[in-house]
């Protein structure tokens, strides 16, 4: 039976802004088929605003249209698609953005971050199975990175779906989806940084600050904050013993230099610049290591010398999600969390109705504000 629900679509890129004037996203009723084999439908509780999905609205990241976006979300099963034996309804889910089909290469290999199928539906606006699932005035409407979370409701591919201990709050569980996935785990997966190590993070939004937080359970030292807002800085002083630099600063790099005594051995772009990874490449010392998990529009290219690669044994890492295992990861960043390790609530800026999602992405792309959690008003009919 299908499933008529409220959720926000994106029909052209580029708007001009302020969003809350332009409106590039149209809060409207679509109608979602059943979930197929392999499929579940799921009634979506809170989903944050992410610079992914900006980066789609202004086009940086052009994606097939029209498009319900949203794409770091938690919600429960509502029902259960043929072959589904793992899930049951009323259980708790988080959504993760890459599915992972695991038998392709990458996956058979342990890394379902890279998942071949995956990446390949997600760029065409399906999901996994192949299907689209939303459809408006008869039409289908692409699926964003197979979640389509600002909604009411959103079928989704059982292998986008990771269970979650009921006692944690939605809007907290829903950073994890993205945020914390990719934050954390760029730091304690992609990197494998140890206790005593320097790291340097450039770029504060929600995964810039969840690589803090990952550098601070990981038992780095020091731990240096780079960004441009003050406002932001001051936030990070705040999860621990941490030490900030303003990126506008004309000698930022030679001060993360002085405090690491010649460089970082781990920094940390989460700006989405290639600016700010030319810098995190320069704080880096000799030997060390620069991952970046920034997405710029896709012609944007970085000039490395060489000869420093080569002769200081330099090592430039991209991380995609964390280079995450979702199944295994997710469950162990809530526990870390519980236990007062991850305190990944103080990224939370603050929750608003979908009704006013595209004056969140304003204040999303002005830097105003970390992670705003959208909470749906359902209007569902069977």
């Amino acid at each position: 039976m299908s499933t008529q629900t409220r959720a926000a679509v994106l029909s052209t890129m580029g708007a001009s802004h302020p969003y809350a004037d332009s409106r590039p996203l149209s809060v409207e009723t679509v109608t979602l088929d059943p979930p197929g084999p392999g499929e579940v439908l799921v009634a979506i509780k809170a989903a944050g605003l992410c610079h992914s999905d900006l980066s789609v609205i202004n086009g940086d990241r052009p994606r097939p249209l029209p498009m319900a976006l949203g794409h770091e979300a938690a919600g429960v099963v509502e029902a259960l698609g043929e072959g589904v034996t793992d899930l049951a309804i009323g259980d708790h889910v988080v959504m993760v953005f890459m599915p992972s089909c695991g038998h392709c290469a990458p996956c058979a290999g342990g890394r379902p971050a890279l998942c071949e199928p995956g990446a390949a539906a997600n760029g065409r606006g399906e999901l996994l199975t192949g299907a689209r699932r939303i459809f408006r005035e008869g039409e289908p409407v692409n699926h964003h990175l197979g979640c389509s979370a600002f909604a009411g409701h959103a079928v989704v591919s059982r292998r986008s779906l990771v269970k979650i201990d009921p006692a944690l709050s939605f809007e907290e569980a829903a950073l994890f989806g993205c945020a914390v996935l990719t934050g954390v785990g760029a730091v304690v997966n992609t990197a494998q940084v140890r206790a005593g190590q320097s790291v340097v993070v450039i770029g504060l939004g929600g995964v810039g600050l969840s690589s803090v937080l990952g550098a601070l359970a990981s038992g780095a030292s020091p731990v240096i904050a780079v960004d441009l807002s003050e406002e932001k800085l001051a936030l990070a002083r705040t999860l621990g013993p941490v030490v900030t630099v303003n990126g506008a600063d004309p000698d930022a790099v030679d001060q993360v230099r002085a405090l690491t005594n010649g460089g970082a051995d781990f920094a940390f772009e989460m700006a989405g610049s290639v600016r700010a990874l030319d810098n995190a490449w320069k704080m880096t010392r000799r030997g060390g290591t620069t991952v970046t998990a920034g997405l710029p529009p896709p012609e944007a290219a970085l000039a490395v010398n060489v000869v420093s690669l080569v002769g200081e044994e330099r090592t430039l890492k991209g991380s995609y999600i964390g280079t995450c295992v979702p199944s295994r990861d997710i469950p162990r960043y809530v526990a870390l969390y519980r236990q007062g390790r991850l305190p990944v609530d103080r990224l939370m800026s603050g929750v608003i109705p979908l009704d006013d999602i595209n004056a969140g992405f304003d204040r999303l792309h002005a830097g105003e504000v970390v992670r705003l959690v959208v909470r749906p008003q359902r209007l569902e009919t069977r």
